[in-house]
């Protein structure tokens, strides 16, 4: 795993810190789970995001860069055009 792409997606995470971001996680056999959010706190290892849901209280979800890296997240910032976060 090449550590410099790793800091470029930490890096453009910590540039959309308190941005609106929609996730979307593999679970494995199928499943995809979907989920709006503001991006909290990026940490040297994982990042949090604050779900965004009128029913439920407060709730985080963290997920580490390798996440990203290996596509079982995909984030996608929700401006006027969604923008996908990923390794190129």
């Amino acid at each position: 795993m090449r550590q410099g792409t790793l800091a470029e997606i930490r890096s453009k995470l910590e540039a959309c810190r308190g941005q609106r971001l929609r996730l979307q996680a593999y679970r494995g056999r199928q499943k995809v789970v979907v989920r709006e959010g503001v991006l909290e706190q990026t940490y040297p290892n994982v990042f949090t995001v604050r779900l965004v849901d009128d029913d439920t209280p407060v709730k985080r979800v963290s997920y580490s860069y390798s996440d990203v890296l290996t596509k079982t997240v995909e984030i996608s910032l929700c401006e006027g055009e969604e923008r996908k976060i990923a390794c190129r």
